[in-house]
């Protein structure tokens, strides 16, 4: 065993010990963020298609709940750019980039739980007819929402439980 690797696997048990003593919770451990927000988030209704996607792969994540003890409000947006071009200037590859601004609220009191914004992308092909063209871009579309949806859950997941009502 070579010094460098003997130093590593030396550091390695004080890093597991600080580790254990930092207040670190399994997210879906009985009082982890994931068993206190699954089914107590009410999610509001979705105004165009690309939040009603959002919508459900989140109540797909984390439940439905009318009422709950807590509101979830979201705002997409969503864009096109080239990518990929040929010759004559025909795009070939997209890019759809989102951006997702959330707010959880305490449903009693109004009071922000947890706030903020984040974006992601994907890309997609355009290079075959126009059936095959459009029916990427949808997918592409739901696939965005499922990707924001999913980073949304995992920042919510980040929450500290004793914030949670």
């Amino acid at each position: 065993m070579s010094y460098f690797k003997r130093r590593h696997f030396l550091l390695a048990g004080p890093a597991m010990l600080l580790t254990s003593a930092c207040n670190f919770m399994p997210v879906y451990a009985p009082d982890g963020a994931g068993s206190k927000l699954e089914g107590q988030i009410f999610i509001t209704a979705p105004e165009a298609k690309d939040t009603y996607l959002l919508t459900r792969r989140l109540e797909t994540r984390l439940g439905r709940a009318n009422p709950a003890p807590m509101t979830l409000s979201v705002i997409v947006s969503h864009g096109l750019a080239g990518l990929g071009t040929t010759a004559t200037g025909a795009a070939t590859r997209l890019h759809r980039r989102g951006t997702l601004r959330y707010t959880l609220k305490n449903s009693a009191t109004k009071a922000n739980i947890d706030s903020g914004s984040f974006s992601n992308f994907v890309g997609y092909s355009v290079t075959g007819n126009t059936a095959t063209s459009l029916a990427a871009e949808r997918a592409s579309e739901e696939h965005l929402m499922n990707v924001l949806a999913d980073q949304l859950v995992d920042r919510l997941h980040l929450i500290d439980p004793k914030l949670l009502p």
